[in-house]
């Protein structure tokens, strides 16, 4: 068995204009948001937030008609869309993946080293026999994925909207069909949660970056629109094959645990030595943490976010706090607060815990 090489596409459609690609996701119920002109990140908050940082659920803007916080101020209200795009016709748009019930596979085509085989397809030994000869991006895990499955390639579903984006990676839209199941995000480098490699999953709590935007040269973005393919303009509902390999590769919550029966007599289990103290020190780094999503620049995330996992490595490291749930922790902080680099966000933790794993942090010893 060979790799399933990606096949020839038609040169992608030119884009809309932004404020006619927000309208026309808006009308469809796809809540939309604005992004920096040029970028692929959030336009920015206004002055007052950036001054005085605060959870999302307290910033008054959005009741003022103003696009703080990112996806959190994504509207389908066509008149607001129109006000934010006659403000800035060179907005780029983001749609809020979860209040659109979107789950869209981000394909990438990054210049990197392959992986050992065992990480290529999460869960899926891949045999020695099988020939990787020329496998480099994630169309080939994503179509490797479908062969296993003997499914149609999703790359090639011209019966949904995709995407092609100007690194040369595909945007893959669906619909979530069953609402009540709340996909969760992730990257297709994540060693926890991942449904192939160089394949993201952009759903809850993350967004996605619209057809019709364009991106000016900037780090590691690459100058372009984001284009759709085809003549399919409309996002299909997730395909059943799809949604149970979410399921197994963990992208849903799990169901919550049945109450175990506790002998009347029993006493309640306790805690773990140190651990309120330790969550204590934890919670304050959370919170700078967090507080960076009212800043999408600017604001050191990546300084506190680093600083933060170095000190979770140390607690960990004392045996105060546990390595996985305090993973969890800063990983949930770092995503809500920069949704679009989920990637780098778990790099900057995984470092940093591991730095701090190698200085205990015993807080016996501190004098504060």
């Amino acid at each position: 068995m060979s790799v399933q090489q990606r096949s020839d596409e038609h040169r992608p459609a030119a884009g809309p204009a932004p404020v006619q690609a927000a309208r026309w996701l808006a009308a469809r119920g796809l809540p939309v948001h604005p992004l920096a002109p040029g970028r692929k990140t959030p336009a920015a908050n206004c002055t007052d937030c950036r001054d005085h940082t605060h959870p999302p659920a307290d910033c008054h803007c959005h009741a003022a008609g103003r696009w703080c916080h990112g996806w959190h101020s994504a509207t389908t209200d066509q008149t607001l869309i129109t006000q934010w795009w006659e403000h800035e016709p060179a907005f780029g748009v983001g749609v809020a993946c979860g209040p659109a019930d979107l789950v869209v596979l981000d394909v990438d085509a990054h210049t990197t080293g392959v992986p050992d085989r065992g990480r290529l397809l999460p869960g899926i030994p891949i045999p020695d026999q099988v020939n990787l000869a020329g496998l480099a991006s994630g169309y080939d895990t994503l179509a490797l994925l479908a062969a296993y499955r003997r499914r149609p390639d999703p790359a090639n579903d011209t019966g949904t909207l995709r995407v092609a984006t100007p690194s040369g990676g595909l945007h893959i839209w669906y619909r979530n069909p069953n609402p009540t199941v709340r996909y969760r995000s992730s990257t297709g480098s994540s060693t926890k949660t991942a449904l192939a490699w160089q394949v993201d999953i952009r759903a809850h709590g993350s967004y996605i970056v619209a057809p019709g935007t364009r991106t000016a040269a900037h780090g590691t973005t690459r100058a372009g629109h984001y284009r759709p393919l085809g003549s399919c303009r409309e996002p299909a509902p997730l395909p059943g094959w799809l949604a149970a390999e979410l399921t197994r590769t963990g992208h849903t919550p799990p169901p919550p645990a049945p109450p175990r029966a506790r002998p009347h007599h029993a006493a309640p289990a306790p805690a773990p030595r140190g651990s309120k103290p330790a969550l204590a020190l934890l919670q304050p780094h959370l919170d700078t943490i967090t507080a960076c999503a009212t800043t999408p620049e600017g604001a050191a995330f990546t300084e506190k976010l680093n600083r933060a996992a170095y000190t979770a490595g140390g607690l960990c490291a004392a045996g105060h706090l546990d390595t996985d749930h305090t993973r969890t922790l800063l990983t949930d902080a770092a995503h809500h607060a920069r949704p679009h680099q989920i990637r780098r966000n778990e790099t900057i933790i995984d470092a940093a815990l591991t730095a701090g794993a190698r200085r205990p942090l015993h807080l016996k010893d501190r004098h504060e």
